[in-house]
């Protein structure tokens, strides 16, 4: 009977299977998704064991971007040379995740999608030399993505539970549930009830855990729209607050402004009250 740890090194290679491939990659972005995902500390350090993490600039490799199972990207599309890499990494890609507001939806970024006149004459002195696309947009808007982690950062539970279920070749869960359900789960008073505070809490997807609501702080919408968000009856909620039409277009129009049922509620009130 031949033992366990007897096999030549030269049998074991023929029959061990290559780890799966990862990549994390870097768009526009203030880089928090990334350190979310470093901040798994010893958890990341386990997933050594199930796979290779071949390229994440922020941790130190730097492997080819080919022949790759699981790509995280972080950030939005904002220059060509965003827009080139996307299109190659797709197609190197077995799942490809976005993870965070600037990759879903475009983030604070796609602020400037908003603005008027000649934005990077006014902020750079040769805006000539920056190869910057017309608008900051998510990665979905130019390939197929195969899931969407929402935040502003994303947590470490995010992550995992996706890598968990993509090392398996399935996707994880989709949280639907908004963050008043949250609320509601760890017993925090309602804000705007209790202390009339603006909070996107109703249209917005829980995952954060209610942070804000739970420091007296209106939801500033991080995690992007809910299903089915009633933004337009929450906006008229502001306005009965005392928010001016400027501030509610602004509570929208923030971190997920380009997410298409912020944006539209945002836009519906930065010439004043719609319902005048």
């Amino acid at each position: 009977m031949t033992m366990s740890g007897s096999a030549r090194p030269e049998e074991n290679s023929k029959t061990t299977p290559p780890k799966p491939r990862i990549a994390v990659l870097k768009l526009a972005s203030c880089d928090g998704c990334q350190l979310a995902f470093l901040g798994l500390g010893d958890k990341l350090l386990e997933l050594s064991g199930q796979a290779e993490i071949v390229h994440f600039a922020e941790a130190g490799p730097l492997g080819p971007l080919t022949g790759l199972d699981i790509t995280f990207i972080e950030g939005s599309l904002s220059t060509r040379e965003d827009h080139d890499m996307v299109l190659s990494v797709r197609k190197e890609s077995r799942f490809l995740v976005t993870i965070g507001a600037c990759a879903t939806s475009g983030g604070i970024q796609a602020l400037r999608n908003l603005a008027s006149g000649p934005l990077l004459s006014s902020l750079y002195p040769s805006p000539e030399v920056i190869d910057f696309l017309d608008q900051s947009t998510p990665v979905a808007s130019l390939v197929p993505v195969d899931l969407e982690l929402w935040g502003c950062p994303v947590t470490g539970d995010q992550i995992l539970l996706a890598l968990r279920s993509l090392l398996f070749g399935a996707l994880p869960p989709v949280q639907t549930d908004k963050v008043c359900l949250e609320c509601k789960r760890r017993g925090i008073a309602c804000v705007t009830v209790t202390k009339q505070i603006p909070c996107l809490g109703p249209v917005t997807l829980t995952g954060c855990g209610a942070l804000c609501p739970s420091f007296d702080r209106g939801c500033y919408g991080c995690f992007g729209p809910a299903e089915n968000p009633e933004t337009s009856s929450l906006a008229r909620s502001f306005s009965g607050l005392g928010l001016t039409p400027a501030e509610i277009a602004r509570r929208f129009l923030f971190i997920n402004s380009n997410a298409p049922a912020f944006r539209e509620e945002g836009r519906r009130w930065q010439g004043g009250d719609p319902h005048e």
